[in-house]
């Protein structure tokens, strides 16, 4: 612990010092180390210094103070006098959890990652909340999928707001609402199964509803209305009401009552810009760099903010010319980078880091104030949200540096969180394997595949031969237990321990099964039952380090899929052992699975695959008609 004697500009830092000093490590006392605080409001400089056995920490709004307090007690720790300057690029800089992809962070969670965010110098945090918030009198809107009360919100807000982070509800009012609309309490509100219906009184009343219980615990006035990704409006009973309408004109009829709502509400809105370029491009290409919206169709949009949202690309022309297609627009744009936390199991820093250096640089150049990374959960938040932290350390680094420091960034992260970025960037290797590309740019997701694929159809097998994948994760696994055990994440790591540790003998054991049993390798058959048998042990030893980090972060609502996905991958693999010791019985004369030749899926250089988890288990049909 360091004594600090705090003077001087302290007014609405108090609350925030009280939460944060345990993790700081301080104790706030007049015979402490004196730092003189100075807030100027009116530069984008900020600093902290250390001479002649005083501090000084200069700083603009209430967040980047804390980051450069946390960036003072670290520098002190070094032993020696500094002077650091930063330059705050952007008034609002911050993060997106994903609360509807099943993983829906609890209350302790979240305000971990918050002081996480504040000790970053993040200002600016969004719930994506599809239908996990409370609606008075919609029973169903988030039943059983872990709702936040009004009262958690406002608590989450309260807390967020003490650390100088604007908590901004994010939700969606046109299309992404299966999960509401599934239950057919809203037939006269829906157009397609996950969208709504575009100008019947109905669906504003439902809008103006949730909208109001959207905001209601936040002390902000912005709001985030959604609308991206709503393919198929006007297709389903639009269609039949109305005939057939130009995307364009239904957009902007929607908006324009959306935001006749939020004016009503004295609220700021913004949107996912995506349907206005999809339908102004010949192929439906978001990033279609050709993409026109004609100019009567933006003379039209109302008064609302855009979102343009890219965490593909490695070029920073693509990003400035795609920034500037918004500009154009003249409305204030707002950018949504991301930290790969969805791409499977495991995190992609890579594709982070890159995507994230050419992304903010683009912004920096063309005068875009306002960012933010998304942490989205595509498929189930198989990827635990902590595991974003270095992507996310990296999007608040570049918010106030003008490179990468790998140095401070190391040196930050075991301060923050007791390992170094380059400790935390080995979970980078369960995805970035022998083959593909480095920094996994072509976003493989190798260690979801291996995991869920079925070990009998092998559905990817043809794709991972001669790549000695077993040893990299043996290798893995090696490194990953070497590491310290002193640190903040210990049942993280420990997952992605036994995670490695599993795919060390389940990675190729469909190779293998194929192979000795086109040899007739009896000896080897006897020896890959006895490695199911095992397998089937190890996954579930895996489903509970899984299921014991869900729990630490996440609300329990949720799981129940991957226990069901863990259920099937252990009852697989126990058909597995079971077929394999009929065969050596005798008691099957061959295993049909394993007739068949192994066809290569994909001819993308660089990857094993990637896809959602009922296009890896099995060739057949999981669910439906």
């Amino acid at each position: 612990m360091i004594q600090l004697n705090l003077q001087g500009d302290l007014n609405g830092l108090e609350k925030g010092l009280e939460i944060l000093k345990k993790e700081l490590e301080i104790t706030i006392d007049s015979q402490g180390i004196p730092i003189q605080v100075v807030q100027n409001k009116e530069t984008n400089i900020i600093d902290h210094t250390f001479k002649n056995e005083e501090g000084k920490i200069t700083y603009t709004t209430t967040n980047n103070f804390f980051r450069q307090l946390n960036k003072w007690i670290i520098a002190y720790h070094m032993g020696k006098d500094f002077d650091t300057k930063e330059i705050a690029y952007f008034d609002k800089t911050g993060a997106m959890i994903d609360s509807s992809r099943n993983a829906v962070m609890n209350i302790k969670g979240i305000k971990e990652f918050l002081r996480k965010m504040a000790k970053m110098g993040l200002n600016q945090a969004m719930l994506y909340t599809e239908d996990t918030y409370e609606v008075e009198g919609l029973p169903y809107f988030g039943y059983l999928r872990g709702k936040y009360s009004q009262e958690e919100l406002k608590e989450l807000d309260q807390y967020a707001s003490a650390l100088g982070i604007e908590m901004v509800p994010c939700i969606q009012t046109l299309g992404h609402l299966f999960q509401v609309l599934q239950y057919g309490t809203h037939r006269n509100i829906q157009d397609t199964s996950d969208v709504l219906l575009v100008g019947e009184p109905d669906t504003y009343t439902f809008l103006e509803k949730i909208i109001e219980a959207a905001t209601a615990p936040f002390q902000s006035n912005k709001i985030h209305i959604g609308m991206d990704e709503a393919f198929g409006v006007g297709t389903g009973r639009y269609k039949q009401l109305n005939g057939i309408k130009n995307t364009f004109e239904i957009m902007n009829e929607h908006v324009q009552k959306v935001v006749e709502i939020t004016n009503k509400l004295a609220l700021e809105p913004m949107m996912w810009s995506d349907m206005y370029f999809r339908t102004g491009s010949k192929t439906g290409d978001y990033y279609d760099l050709k993409s026109v919206v004609p100019k009567e169709i933006v003379e039209h949009i109302p008064e609302v903010d855009m979102v343009f949202w890219d965490y593909y690309h490695e070029d920073p022309q693509a990003y400035k010319k795609l920034l500037s297609n918004h500009l154009e627009m003249n409305k204030k744009v707002i950018f949504a980078g991301g930290v790969w936390t969805w791409n499977g199991i495991s995190p992609n820093y890579g594709k982070s880091i890159e995507t994230t250096k050419v992304a903010l640089e683009a912004c920096k150049e063309l005068g875009v104030k306002e960012v933010f990374a998304t942490m989205w959960g595509d498929d189930g938040g198989e990827t635990p949200t902590m595991a974003a932290l270095p992507g996310l350390q990296v999007f608040a680094h570049l918010s106030y540096n003008e490179k990468l420091d790998k140095d401070m960034l190391n040196e930050e992260s075991i301060f923050n969180t007791g390992l170094s970025f380059d400790q935390f960037l080995l979970l980078n290797e369960l995805d970035e394997t022998p083959g593909v590309m480095k920094n996994n740019l072509s976003i493989s997701a190798g260690s979801k595949i291996l995991l869920w694929q079925d070990p009998l159809l092998g559905k990817f097998d043809k794709a991972i031969e001669n790549i000695a994948l077993n040893t990299h994760y043996r290798n893995l696994a090696e490194k990953l237990s070497a590491l310290p055990k002193d640190h903040q994440y210990i049942e993280l790591f420990d997952f992605y321990t036994q995670l490695s540790q599993v795919l060390s003998t389940r990675a190729e054991f469909g190779l293998q099964i194929k192979s000795a049993y086109d040899r007739n390798d009896i000896k080897k058959l006897n020896e890959l039952y006895m490695i199911a048998e095992n397998l089937v042990l190890e996954l579930e030893g895996l489903r509970k380090a899984h299921r014991k980090v869900w729990m630490l972060y996440n609300k329990p609502f949720g799981w129940e899929v991957l226990d069901i996905r863990y259920g099937g991958i252990r009852a697989r693999m126990q058909t597995t052992a079971d077929r394999l010791q009929d065969y050596l019985k005798g008691t099957l004369s061959i295993i049909e699975e394993l007739e068949e030749d192994k066809l290569l899926l994909s001819s993308d250089e660089g990857m094993i695959g990637r896809g959602l988890y009922k296009d890896i288990a099995s060739t057949g049909k999981l669910s439906g008609v």
